[in-house]
């Protein structure tokens, strides 16, 4: 038990610090502010309020959620093209938001596991919780790195001089 719990936590810190945080960061970078913060269309959301609701939705699920500390999020904030800010400082309040998600994560008993919680009025075990946060970046992640690759007609390069077709 004590390795499975061991791999789900190396797998949360791969997928959420090492792949999600670091294209974002990557991608943040490389847009202009107006690129950062434009609204494509009404059914749309910039890159920007996406960091936003991705902060979000990771603090309140792993932070709060299975940590224990208080859920302050305001969803509908995320959304809004007064919530602009400097680019900097939204990696940062990013990457703060992911790091304190690691550390609950990585503080995880394997028992905690299969605790029941309710968050975002939505029934979870703590597993199911993490599983949801992974999903939830991977997917508004690939997002980002769509527009920023048809933004500035970029490779993104994430897994640049590596040989992505070999066996061993």
């Amino acid at each position: 038990m004590d390795s499975v719990l061991q791999i789900l936590k190396e797998e949360f810190h791969l997928r959420t610090i090492d792949e999600s945080l670091v294209r974002v960061n990557k991608c943040v970078h490389i847009l202009t502010a107006d690129q950062l913060w434009a609204v494509p269309n009404k059914n749309c959301n910039s890159v920007g309020n996406l960091v936003l609701h991705l902060g979000g939705n990771v603090r309140q699920y792993i932070v709060a959620g299975i940590g224990g500390a208080e859920d302050l999020r305001q969803r509908n904030l995320e959304f809004q093209a007064s919530s602009r800010i400097d680019a900097e400082e939204l990696l940062r309040n990013f990457s703060e938001i992911l790091v304190a998600a690691d550390k609950v994560v990585s503080d995880l008993s394997f028992a905690r596991l299969s605790e029941q919680l309710i968050i975002q009025g939505f029934e979870h075990t703590v597993l199911s919780a993490m599983i949801h946060v992974v999903e939830h970046l991977s997917y508004h992640v690939g997002q980002i790195t769509y527009y920023t690759k048809l933004v500035l007609d970029i490779d993104t390069a994430y897994y640049g001089g590596m040989d992505l077709n070999a066996t061993k």
